[in-house]
Formats: structure tokens, sequence, C-alpha cells
């Protein structure tokens, strides 16, 4: 018979022991797993609000000032041993040691802390300074800068840990080690204590501007692709409505083209008959589709989709608001598809409403360029002379231009010009009349 609390998990242990259990296992894992492991220190990041502002030639060697502040450190627990030592095997356990532990904590973080804690006994003795046991000046320094360093290259937790272990030795170097001298042990707790505190406030500090930067990162990635889902249903609504004009009107042609034929043959009439059922169930499926991607609010508009004709009244309607606008059109104007049509009306829309929002006072200039191949677009702003108050959407109109222009294997650019103004080009191919759609045969 097997007995079962051999096997009990330890969910069925007493809070105290559990907490125990995690309390022993993070000691483990923070002062002795991997004490030693190599743990370089990376060069600062230097895109903070202070070393923005720095000059670049000086700004790409900002990154390591931490590393230059603990090698200082360093020299200075040098300077310390320098000052109270009476050379040779003193100068080397109060100063050597001690300043190799500190700039240890550059590589190796954990161990510099029990390089120091075993060193620190014997440089205490032979020292031969027993009223300032167990550390002397120069290591009394070492140790908490030490320990400051790894608390923030570490976590806060690690800190508790050190302290409590520094404690421990000191009450154990009082009690068995120094008997009858006076330590000092309460000095090193309270200045070590304030130090970690700080140094773990720090960190603490750190790590939420982190975790806050890469929430707003992550914000703004679903942000985009939210706004690019957006922009495709907008798109795919458009097309809907122009691809069903163009159906139904094939399957009302198809209807009524036996009746313009006098005794037309059978095979005509099925033919014609076969036609308009095609288009129907074509147009049937479009709706469905469209059923997928349209809102609960969404209306079917009124009134057909707008096309380059209606450039004119779009331009007098952004006059109105007071932006002055220039059209110019070149080239043997024509009719282009309805596709084309629309998405060149709702790019040049795009761009006239972004010049409002991001140049106020500035003028813009939408030029139209029938060429041979396609069609050119070209809205250009000047700077801005108002003031530019802050979009929060900045950015997504310049998506949707570029999802319509993709859609088309077209091309677009955009880029700021000499004058601080904006330019947006673009060029949507139109294939000609004897060249089968997609160019393939």
């Amino acid at each position: 018979m097997t007995d079962a609390t051999k096997n009990a998990p330890s969910s069925n242990r007493s809070p105290e022991f559990r907490l125990a259990v995690g309390a022993l296992g993070g000691l483990r894992q923070d002062l002795f797993r991997d004490a030693f492991a190599y743990r370089p220190l990376q060069a600062m990041r230097t895109e903070g609000p202070l070393t923005r502002r720095l000059p670049a030639r000086i700004r790409q060697y900002a990154g390591w000032a931490p590393h230059a502040a603990v090698v200082a450190a360093a020299f200075f627990t040098f300077v310390l041993a320098n000052a109270v030592s009476s050379g040779g095997l003193d100068y080397v356990l109060t100063g050597l040691i001690p300043a190799a532990a500190v700039v240890m904590t550059l590589l190796r973080p954990v161990g510099a802390w029990w390089v120091l804690i075993a060193s620190t006994p014997f440089s205490g003795a032979v020292a031969g300074n027993w009223n300032g046991y167990p550390w002397t000046a120069s290591v009394f320094f070492a140790h908490i800068t030490v320990m400051t360093v790894i608390t923030l290259r570490t976590r806060p937790r690690t800190a508790a840990w050190m302290w409590v272990g520094t404690a421990l030795y000191g009450i154990a170097a009082e009690v068995f080690l120094s008997p009858g001298y006076t330590t000092n042990l309460p000095e090193m707790l309270f200045f070590s204590a304030l130090s970690l505190l700080a140094a773990s406030l720090v960190h603490i500090r750190r790590e939420a501007q982190r975790e806050v930067s890469v929430q707003r990162t992550v914000t703004a990635m679903e942000r985009d692709r939210r706004t690019l889902l957006e922009e495709r249903t907008t798109i795919a609504r458009e097309l809907h409505d122009v691809v069903a004009h163009h159906m139904s009107v094939v399957a009302i042609q198809a209807e009524a083209a036996p009746y313009r034929v006098e005794n037309p043959p059978p095979e005509l009439e099925q033919a014609f008959v076969t036609i308009r059922e095609n288009a129907v169930a074509a147009l049937t499926e479009l709706r469905r589709v469209l059923g997928v991607v349209r809102a609960e609010d969404y209306e079917a508009p009124d009134a057909p989709q707008p096309t380059l004709g209606d450039l004119d009244r779009l331009i007098a309607n952004v006059r109105e608001t007071g932006l002055d606008v220039e059209k110019v059109v070149t080239g043997a104007v024509r009719e282009l598809p309805q596709g084309v049509e629309l998405s060149a009306y709702r790019i040049v829309q795009e761009a006239l409403s972004n010049t409002l929002r991001h140049a106020p006072g500035a003028t813009a200039r939408v030029e139209v360029g029938y060429v041979l191949g396609g069609l050119g677009l070209r809205i250009v702003n000047g700077p801005a002379t108002g003031l530019v108050k802050p979009s929060p959407g900045a950015g997504h109109g310049i998506t949707g231009m570029r999802e319509r222009v993709t859609m088309l294997d077209g091309e677009m650019t955009t880029e700021e010009t000499a004058d601080g103004g904006y330019e947006v080009t673009v060029f949507l191919p139109v294939a000609s009349a004897s060249e089968p759609a997609g160019g393939q045969e």
C-alpha cells in the first residue's frame, strides 16, 4: 500500500512552510545559483531626457558613464587604502582586492559580493584595526558600492539578501572574532540600508518605465493594425459599390439583349440567360462577402462613388475652410476605370485633409497628370503658418492611401519638402483598352 503522505504536493503544506520554501528558493537563486556567471554590463541607452540634450560627439560616449563611475569608485577605494594601510599584504587585502571586487561588478556582479565577504576577515585582521573591525575604511566603502551596483543590476530582492548576509556576517564577526572590541557593524547596516533602499527605488522606477514603454509599443502596433483593417474594410465597401453597379448593368443588358434582335436563335437566347444568371450569382456572392466586413451601423450611400470629375467640388469645399488650393491638370483627360478614379479621388481627399490638420495656414497644390500607362497625382503643401495642434491619429491617413495604391499595384512616395512642407506623389497604372486585365493573356 502506498503512503499518500509521502507524495503530498507542497500545496497541502502550511502557508508558513510554503513561504519559507519560497524564501530559500529566492536566496538560492539570487546569491548561489550561477553566482560567478559572466554578466557584462551593457552600455547605457542614450535616449533619456538628459542624454538627448548632449552634443552628438559626447552622447556616443555617454552610454559608458556607469562603467566610468564604477572604475572611479574602485580608484577611490585604492586612495582610502593607501591612506590607512602600512603597505605590503595589508595594502593588497584592504586596497587591491576590494577595488578589484568593485570592478568585478561590471562582469560578475554577485561573485563580487562573495569575494568581499570572503576577504573581509583577513583584511580586518591584517590591518590590525580591531576598533574598526571587520570593515576597514576602504573595505567599508567598497562593500556598500558593490551592493549598490548589484542592486541596480539585478533586483531589490537580491539587495535584501545581501543586506541580511552582511548583517549575519557582522554579528558573527563581533561575537566570535573580536570579543570585547567595538565594531562598525551598526554603521555598515545603517548606511548600506540607505544606499540599497535608494538603489532599489531607482531600479523599480526604471523597470516601471521600461514596462510602460513596452506597453506603449504594443498599443501603437495594435492601433496601427486596427487602422489598417478599418481602411481595408472601407476600401472593400467602396469597391463593392463600384463592382455591384457594373454587375447590375451586365445583368440588365443580358436580360434585354434577346428582345433587341428579331427572331434570335435559341443558342443566343440561352447564352444571354447564362450571362444574366452568372451576373446575378456574382452580385449575390459579392453582397454576402460585404456582409462579413460591414459594420452594424453601416448604411449604403445613396449617391454614386466619387470620381476625378468631382475634384472641383471637393476643392471648393476645402477652400471654404480657408485652405488655398490650386489645381493643375495635364495630359489628355480620359475616363479611367472606376476603381482608379475612386482611389485617386480618396487619395487627394485624404492628402488635403492632412494639410488642414497638420499645416494650418499653408497653401496646397493638386496636380493630376494623365500619362501613358496610368495616372499621376502630386499633392504638395507649404509649411504651416498657424499653430499646429497635436493629432493623436497622425499617420493613419497615409496608411489608407498606401493601401489603395498597393491594391492597384501603384507606387507612392511621401516626404517633406525643402521649405518645410509635405509632398505626396502617386502613380496608378492603368492598362490600355487593348491589354487584358493584369497584363497577362
